[in-house]
């Protein structure tokens, strides 16, 4: 089991540390149109972040296990929200291979990473959230 902990900074305000496995500490905050300050992204960002994270850190394991001199990944993510409360939240991925590929390289690397985990878990996974007191 992974642990994430999070509080907030300043009584009052939106801004929070989060702890993941009691040893990285990021902050979160909402934008200011939502009231917070903007200093940091928000939990939406994180959300699409670990789908862009997930498929260039794919990329890259599929690359290292098939031995493809891949040397570089970017992904690039575009939100639209605009539904989302109708029930339809847009991802829209890019993705660059650096690295003396092949045609048939490349198409090996966008077939791994259509099948990250995240991109998994977001769209054929049943997700359990149990909300209690801490």
């Amino acid at each position: 089991m992974s642990t994430i902990d999070t509080q907030t900074i300043e009584p009052g305000k939106f801004p929070l540390t989060l702890e993941v496995r009691g040893k990285h500490t990021l902050r979160v905050d909402v934008s200011a149109a939502q009231g917070g300050d903007d200093s940091a992204p928000g939990p939406h960002d994180f959300f699409d972040a670990a789908l862009a994270a997930c498929k260039a850190e794919t990329a890259m394991w599929y690359a290292k296990r098939k031995g493809f001199a891949l040397e570089r990944v970017e992904a690039h993510v575009d939100r639209d929200d605009s539904e989302e409360k109708n029930g339809k939240y847009t991802l829209r991925v890019r993705l660059a291979f650096h690295g003396p590929l092949d045609d048939a390289q490349r198409k090996q690397i966008y077939d791994a990473v259509s099948r990250c985990p995240i991109h998994k878990l977001m769209t054929t996974s049943d997700v359990i959230i149990e909300t209690a007191p801490l």
